[in-house]
């Protein structure tokens, strides 16, 4: 089989299901939430945010997980905005 949608959902590497799979069978929870599962998560995540930053040479302030493409390009096309307050107009694709 050819497999031509990695845009929409690509298959996921051995190695990275590996470190993700405690997360997704033990570990799981919500790390936004004030209780001490939830915060341990929190600092996974913060360490993860470090890693990604450092890989590219970024702060890590400036590295933001998001949840899905639409919530990612919505972030993407709100700080374009911020950066170009007196324009007024944007120009979209679905390209």
């Amino acid at each position: 089989m050819i497999y031509l949608d990695n845009n929409g959902t690509t298959r996921i590497l051995p190695e990275v299901l590996e470190a993700m799979l405690p997360y997704f069978t033990t570990e799981w929870g919500n790390p936004s939430s004030s209780y001490k599962f939830g915060s341990k998560l929190k600092a996974v995540i913060e360490a993860a945010r470090e890693q990604v930053a450092d890989l590219i040479g970024a702060h890590p302030r400036e590295v933001l997980f998001t949840s899905c493409a639409t919530e990612s390009n919505n972030a993407a096309i709100h700080a374009a905005l911020r950066a170009n307050p007196g324009k007024r107009h944007i120009v979209t694709s679905a390209v």
